[in-house]
């Protein structure tokens, strides 16, 4: 039906080729006629014409359908109708039907045009409402483009605040508390002979200690000192052993001893991944060992994390890996969206339930340049 719209569209506004189109739907409905002389005789010599008349009132218009109904009867009343090859007046019959040919074909030309001319309006509502959706599309892409470019920057400063609450927790109040501690310490030697005293006292510096050490944990969890003074092995390390003394999960880590230290955000998009692999597993899995893969290769690092716990469900993992419908938890959002500003990709398998999940992360050594528009748009923030 659009495509006949269309093709109707462009024939009525090109005069010449709906007269030649007119013309040619002449020529064809008398060629009809003339093979069906052998069974008509001079009887019905207007019946092929109707079609003719048809085609051009709904396609052409107007005038190239009155084209039409004058040569047709013409022609037909020249060719088809007693007496043959004369045009003077018919007899009564032949001038009835020449009448009933004339008052069909006005009626068919009246009703052609109706048609013809609400499908042109329809052909325009329907370019208008494909312009308003070309519209909408370019507003819902220009928001989605918006709602990444803030989700990007919500997540560097997200690492900046870590780093900064990280270094203050250490150098600040970490070094309160050992000062507490040391005094605390100095009062009890003094007051060793009160041993109420001295036990009170014992138990205050114990429990600051255990509160240095909690201080300090946090710290590190915020983020690590190694990762950016000493690399991702020295942190990772670090990280994977304290995990194994708390979940009671085995944890090897597969890392060549010579991986070079990589830009900030590539070694800290990898520890996050790193940290909320282990932990789902430790919440999820039930798994007693975890392995994890470190690799560069064909200027790419690839991370994988790997458990023999219970699986996921085909259903959740569908929900999971579904960009269309899934609700992936608020880690694997994270990880994914880490990954997408640095270029990577995120995989999940599982291939059922007991048969462990592996998690496969793949980022660029050389993270993607932003947009231009995101340049500019950050420059104008930074002025404003």
């Amino acid at each position: 039906m659009g495509t006949v719209a269309a093709f109707s569209a462009r024939v009525s506004q090109n005069p010449a080729a709906a007269y030649s189109a007119s013309f040619l739907a002449v020529i064809i409905a008398l060629l009809a006629r003339f093979a069906l002389s052998s069974v008509l005789g001079d009887s019905l010599p207007y019946v092929t014409l109707f079609p003719a008349v048809a085609f051009s009132s709904w396609l052409c218009g107007v005038g190239p359908s009155a084209l039409v109904v004058v040569l047709g009867l013409l022609a037909a009343r020249f060719w088809f109708a007693a007496p043959p090859h004369s045009l003077n007046i018919p007899d009564l019959p032949s001038a009835v039907g020449l009448l009933v040919f004339a008052a069909g074909s006005v009626l068919i030309m009246a009703i052609g045009e109706f048609v013809r001319r609400n499908t042109v309006a329809l052909q325009q509502a329907q370019g208008q409402l494909e312009e308003k959706v070309q519209e909408r599309t370019a507003e819902l892409n220009s928001a989605n483009h918006n709602l990444s470019e803030l989700s990007s920057r919500l997540l560097r400063l997200q690492d900046e605040e870590r780093r900064r609450i990280a270094r203050e927790l250490h150098d600040s109040v970490g070094q309160t508390l050992a000062a507490l501690s040391m005094n605390l310490a100095s009062v009890g030697s003094e007051i060793e002979r009160l041993t109420k005293t001295a036990g009170l006292v014992a138990d205050s510096a114990a429990l600051v200690s255990d509160m240095s050490t909690d201080i300090r944990t946090i710290s590190y969890l915020l983020h690590p000192p190694l990762l950016d003074e000493a690399g991702l092995s020295s942190a990772l390390t670090w990280y994977i052993k304290g995990f194994s003394e708390r979940s009671k999960i085995d944890v090897h880590l597969d890392m060549p001893e010579n991986f070079d230290r990589l830009p900030r955000d590539l070694e800290t998009a990898i520890f996050r991944i790193v940290q909320e692999c282990l932990t789902n597993i430790h919440r999820h899995s039930q798994s007693a060992v975890a392995k994890i893969r470190i690799a560069q290769r064909d200027g790419h690092v690839r991370v994988e994390v790997e458990d023999d716990g219970k699986g996921i469900p085909a259903q959740k993992r569908l929900e999971i890996v579904s960009s269309a419908t899934g609700t992936p938890g608020v880690g694997i959002r994270g990880m994914r969206e880490r990954l997408r500003q640095l270029g990577g990709t995120l995989e999940l398998r599982s291939d059922g339930e007991g048969k462990g999940t592996l998690i496969t992360a793949r980022l660029p050594l050389q993270p993607p340049a932003p947009p231009i528009e995101s340049q500019a748009a950050k420059s104008a923030t930074t002025s404003a």
